[in-house]
């Protein structure tokens, strides 16, 4: 079996996307083969336009992701081992850029993400989860950028997006310990959405997805985008991008035929024009 899933819904469900780590019997850390086949899978998914939207989870119940595999990740990218197969050699590529785009740092990707945490995040399980838009999480996960313990830090996104989803000595609490936060902790501190029984993640996950994947997917992207776009910057510079991202899907069939629908009392056909 591949160490990633990667699945495009249909029926009730088209539109949506599953990503899976899959090695449940390592935690769902991150290997090489799973990084690589995680960067195709945004690729594939950003320049599919059939799919809306994307929901993000893991293998099991014990764990979403431990983050890089200890024994096979870490020591090829701190250059204790030489690559030893495809799958390291094309990780390694500095030219395609892969570990970036499997981590979404940096990768322009508009398209709504949705985790499905369903066990421990910790290290690059956390750091992946940064990059999605809603989080639900089970009553038993835990959250942890254990990289600081290990003489690491936490360089695949945290040290800029934890300040910025979460009050600051919250964030740098988790930062400079290392330590793990509860469920309930990253809900109250705004981390995750829902904090759901362990059975009802991936459904309450996919519920979300669905009613996502039913709206305007010009909408859903330039909406995604400005937010992205403008985090940091003033109002004066941000209402402009906000201006210009816009105008574009006001000016959508999408935006005639909402409004259709609606007068005539059924439901939207978007299209994606």
């Amino acid at each position: 079996m591949p160490d990633l899933l990667y699945e495009k819904l249909e029926g009730r469900y088209a539109g949506i996307a599953v990503l899976t780590f899959n090695r449940p019997e390592r935690r769902n850390a991150f290997s090489p083969e799973l990084l690589v086949r995680l960067a195709e899978a945004w690729i594939d998914f950003r320049d599919d336009d059939a799919l809306r939207v994307a929901i993000l989870t893991g293998a099991g119940d014990k764990a979403f992701s431990a983050g890089g595999d200890l024994g096979r990740l870490l020591p090829l990218l701190i250059g204790a081992r030489a690559p030893e197969d495809d799958w390291d050699r094309r990780l390694m590529d500095e030219d395609a850029g892969l570990m970036g785009t499997a981590l979404l740092r940096p990768f322009e990707l508009y398209k709504p993400i949705i985790a499905a945490i369903n066990g421990f995040a910790l290290a690059g399980g956390t750091e992946i989860l940064q990059a999605t838009d809603i989080r639900i999480a089970s009553t038993d996960a835990s959250f942890g950028l254990t990289e600081v313990q290990r003489g690491l830090v936490p360089g695949g996104g945290s040290m800029v997006r934890l300040p910025r989803q979460m009050p600051w000595c919250k964030a740098m609490e988790v930062l400079l310990t290392g330590d793990r936060i509860s469920a309930r902790d990253a809900l109250a501190a705004g981390f995750v959405n829902e904090v759901v029984a362990p059975e009802r993640v991936f459904p309450r996950a996919l519920e979300f997805a669905e009613r996502i994947a039913k709206n305007a997917p010009l909408a859903l992207r330039a909406i995604k985008e400005t937010a992205l776009r403008t985090s940091g910057l003033p109002l004066e510079e941000a209402f402009r991008i906000e201006h210009v991202l816009s105008t574009p899907v006001s000016r959508s069939q999408d935006a005639r035929e909402g409004p259709r629908a609606f007068m005539e009392k059924r439901e939207p056909v978007f299209t994606g024009q």
